[in-house]
């Protein structure tokens, strides 16, 4: 697939996720030579999922680097491409990967800002291909956003189709702090709509993607698709579904998140990571101090089960399905 453009981004595209991530790169690439990429095989191969295919030819080897086989130096040696004055994107091929890497993420980056007195920036955005429905093997299918944003000086984010790809993945490169930026790879080759003149005004807000009056799902990144197939297939029951799409974990917009369920009375959230100290605690617990009083039942949660991510066979038993959000909506009715 041609995913390089020599246009400039003007006007209105039918685009991939992938596509739009790509036009995302070369445009920032083309807007400051200070910004530079690095990542196993996205030089001449273009990435396993050709995002960044054609980069290399377009911007050269020295700004689009096909790294060694090694996390922890891909994000180590972003780290002091931030210091000398660069403004680096680390991509990391799979999210089972990231672990390698995770002490420079979590102990060094995450923490330069605090250490320096904010004298030193390091705008070091990772990108990481998550989630599962690929049908991959062990180590490709991980949805790890809790343990990030758990970590106190990383901006964690995501999107759920082709515009916000193109306008966070800007934003994420633009951002003056380190930012964890999670593309959900099963939805790579899903297209949309990218109007590159109505620039977001919050690209990391939590925003409407379906309105409705009786329960609100939460959902972010892959699973947003699956919480707005749910309030389509909710309409048979009688169900009338908001869905909010929560693109920035970190810092969360609770604000809107508790506006949205008072108004409704009920929420489920939901996420493919485990539920046990998942990131769907967080809101839960957030729903609970901010929107109490409003609650017309207990905050339902849908999303994997506590156990390594299951062989590509079984995986579609793990993911949260239409069914099992449809029977967590019905349990709020019990009340």
């Amino acid at each position: 697939m041609t995913t390089v453009f020599e246009e400039t981004s003007t006007g209105t595209k039918t685009l991939t996720i992938g596509q739009a991530v790509n036009r995302a790169l070369a445009d920032e690439l083309a807007a400051d030579e200070r910004v530079l990429i690095q990542g196993e095989d996205i030089g001449a191969l273009g990435g396993v999922y050709r995002v960044t295919e054609g980069l290399a030819a377009r911007f050269g080897s020295d700004r689009v680097v096909d790294a060694p086989l090694g996390e922890a130096g891909i994000v180590g040696t972003s780290i002091g491409l931030a210091q000398a004055g660069f403004i680096p994107v680390a991509e990391i091929q799979f999210d089972g990967f990231v672990y390698p890497a995770f002490d420079q993420i979590v102990s060094q980056l995450a923490k330069m800002h605090s250490r320096f007195r904010g004298a030193q920036q390091f705008p070091v955005t990772i990108r990481l291909p998550y989630g599962g429905g690929i049908g991959s093997v062990e180590h490709h299918s991980e949805s790890p956003e809790a343990y990030f944003a758990h970590t106190a000086g990383l901006k964690v984010v995501t999107y759920s189709n082709a515009h916000d790809a193109y306008w966070v993945t800007r934003a994420a490169i633009r951002s003056a702090d380190p930012v964890m930026l999670l593309e959900p790879k099963k939805h790579y080759f899903v297209r949309g709509e990218v109007d590159f003149d109505a620039q977001t005004k919050d690209p990391f807000a939590t925003v409407e993607a379906r309105p409705g009056t009786d329960g609100t799902l939460l959902a972010w990144g892959p699973q947003v698709s699956t919480a707005l197939a749910a309030a389509e297939a909710g309409v048979e029951d009688g169900y009338d579904l908001q869905v909010l799409d929560i693109r920035g974990l970190s810092p969360l917009d609770m604000a809107t998140i508790a506006e949205a369920v008072k108004t409704t009375g009920r929420a489920v959230i939901v996420h493919e990571s485990s539920t046990f100290v998942g990131f769907g605690a967080e809101i839960s617990a957030g729903l609970m101090e901010h929107a109490f009083l409003s609650l017309e039942a207990p905050v339902q949660r849908v999303g994997g089960y506590h156990m390594p991510y299951p062989p590509s066979r079984l995986e579609q038993d793990y993911l949260p399905s239409v069914d099992r959000i449809l029977d967590a909506v019905d349990e709020t009715f019990t009340y």
